[in-house]
């Protein structure tokens, strides 16, 4: 059955506006106020949804059904694929013992705690971000700074603050790649604009983390590292995100960042040694943190530290980051066009693309393509979401449409999909470190009992997104947002700064505001891949003041109950932060849209 959405079907914008802001009011409702378990309130919001396409918008209740089902599909495969195996990486380096030595070989660069900061918070932690994300840096990078001797209170406020660059292209480019699907734009276009957004904050942060714990006269004794970490690691996301793709940039920016700190602080150390003069929850935060400077005799280099392969072994060293190479090895490779060509069409497809550089038909076993029955060509957008036409194509007795119909299909590229390239350097990890088939098996379980109630919660979520979008609720709220007019491009991050931060996800946050994003700026003859990608940069200040950040990064550094005091620490370095975005966007929508990539400049 063929059904063209309605945007106002109350016949008032008010009240239409209302009734389809009202999924995402009770996903937030519950999360913020009555503080559900995620999966509870994804639940109640796509129950929302679903009551909100059919009996207010008029949605088929099969075509609801449908995209319902295709939502949650597409959670669990490729997105809760790629989680499922990222974790199961990581938890097997944990079993083997060499994440220790990783955590080593980071803390025994220096004494001074704004470069442990550094390290561990900003780099080591935006490099957990782009291999597992969903809570893992923050949890891992509050625990480290916590065995290294950091305040609780500071440890959790500092991973929780650094947690803002990567998170935008999270786990392997899930946020980039899901907003990719939501909005219909090339995950590439996406990852090219965040990439000329994020360095600005890149830059900053490292900068913002040692104010935070040790005031600008702490700033100024590590300017140098300072520089190296952030300008590092925002060159590499920029040039990374722009020239290669979103996969990798967290993983191979904070690589680069851990590295070039590590040589650097071979040659040089701050001349005064800063630490904390008392090691006690209670130490103030930002502008007061006690702490004791040890003048450094012999100036710069003579506080330079004993190698670390004095202390943990280089081969063990080596050993120990070798996961994390099989990990890129594979990723990379499953992105090249002839290997993905190969995995997804076959060896015909591989030839095909070799020669004339197309990309050949998916592969029906390889990578099989389903049509959803009620929903695929079968809900049309219509005016004033889609331009008129000017030829008006009839359908039966239903009316006029424009000449787009939606699609809705499920690919399971199973081989292709980077999560089976996870898998793969999983698996080669097990086989480096020794682990013996019976123990990977059971890591394996244990990490999808681990995961089974966050896979739930991001089929849940996904399925929301699809009702949302199938059900024209998201065009209607997207309409009303254009009231802002000229200023859209300032609040368009700040939405997406709300949506993570009442989600916890910028996947969440993408699936959610993605599409209204597309639609209100079509509305304001803006830039439709600048205002995708600004809720997704924007989106990733909201990070902090999540509500499972905080509590992953109570629970981390033991602090069960100190939530609210979490909470008011982050707040407003949150809201800056978010504001400070916001400007970069209006620049580049109005004065500086030289910095867009040419081939999507409006």
């Amino acid at each position: 059955m063929e059904w063209i959405q309605v945007y106002n079907p109350l016949g008032s914008a008010v009240l239409s506006t209302l009734a389809a802001a009202l999924p995402i009011g009770t996903l937030l409702a519950t999360l913020a106020l009555w503080q559900w378990p995620a999966h509870r309130a994804a639940l109640a919001g796509l129950g929302t949804a679903l009551l909100v396409a059919v009996g207010v918008f008029g949605m088929p209740a099969g075509s609801a059904a449908a995209a319902a089902v295709r939502g949650g599909a597409y959670g669990l495969f490729p997105i809760g694929w790629i989680i499922v195996n990222a974790l199961f990486l990581y938890n097997l380096t944990v079993h083997t013992g060499t994440f220790e030595t990783i955590r080593l070989s980071v803390a025994r660069v220096s004494p001074d705690r704004r470069i442990q900061a550094l390290l561990i918070a900003f780099s080591f932690g935006a490099f957990i971000e782009g291999a597992s994300g969903f809570g893992t840096p923050v949890a891992i990078s509050a625990a480290l700074l916590m065995g290294l001797g950091f305040p609780p209170l500071l440890a959790a406020g500092l991973s929780l603050i650094a947690n803002t660059a990567p998170v935008a292209f999270g786990a392997i480019g899930t946020p980039i790649l899901t907003l990719g699907a939501v909005t219909g734009i090339s995950p590439a276009v996406l990852s090219a604009i965040a990439g000329r957004q994020l360095p600005f904050i890149s830059v900053l942060v490292p900068a913002w983390l040692v104010v935070t714990m040790s005031g600008w006269r702490g700033l100024r004794g590590v300017w140098p590292a300072v520089l190296v970490s952030g300008g590092t690691f925002a060159v590499v996301q920029a040039a990374w995100s722009n020239f290669v793709g979103p996969e990798l940039v967290d993983i191979m920016a904070a690589i680069a960042s851990l590295g070039a700190m590590a040589l650097f602080c071979r040659r040089w150390q701050p001349r005064e040694t800063w630490d904390f003069g008392a090691r006690s929850d209670q130490g103030r935060l930002p502008g007061g943190t006690p702490s004791q400077r040890t003048p450094v005799r012999g100036g710069a280099h003579a506080g330079r530290q004993v190698p670390v392969a004095t202390i943990v072994a280089r081969r063990a060293i080596v050993r120990a980051w070798m996961p994390w190479v099989f990990l890129s090895l594979f990723v990379m490779a499953w992105g090249l066009g002839p290997v993905k060509a190969l995995l997804a069409s076959g060896p015909a497809g591989m030839i095909a693309y070799v020669s004339d550089g197309k990309v050949p038909a998916p592969h029906h076993v390889l990578s099989p393509v389903v049509p959803v029955p009620w929903l695929h060509r079968a809900i049309f957008r219509t005016y004033p979401v889609e331009p008129q036409p000017p030829d008006r194509t009839l359908i039966g007795n239903a009316g006029y449409r424009a000449a787009h119909a939606e699609a809705a299909t499920f690919t399971f590229n199973w081989l292709a999909a980077t999560g089976t390239a996870i898998l793969f350097a999983a698996l080669a990890t097990a086989l480096f470190l020794g682990v013996r088939p019976r123990q990977a098996a059971a890591i394996a379980w244990r990490t999808g009992v681990q995961l089974r109630w966050p896979l739930v919660t991001i089929a849940l979520m996904l399925a929301l997104g699809d009702v949302t979008h199938y059900g024209g609720t998201d065009a209607t709220l997207g309409l009303a947002f254009t009231r802002t007019g000229r200023l859209y491009p300032f609040f368009a991050p700040m939405l997406g700064w709300l949506g993570v931060a009442l989600t916890g996800s910028d996947t969440s946050s993408n699936v959610l505001f993605g599409s209204l994003q597309t639609i209100t700026a079509q509305q304001l003859h803006l830039n439709p891949a600048l205002m995708a990608a600004a809720n997704s940069t924007g989106g990733v200040m909201g990070k902090m003041i999540a509500a499972q950040s905080i509590v992953v990064a109570t629970a981390a550094s033991n602090q069960q109950g100190q939530e609210g005091r979490l909470l008011r620490f982050v707040f407003w370095h949150s809201v800056a932060l978010a504001v400070l975005m916001g400007l970069v966007v209006l620049a580049q929508a109005y004065w500086l849209s030289w910095m867009l990539p040419r081939i999507i400049t409006p």
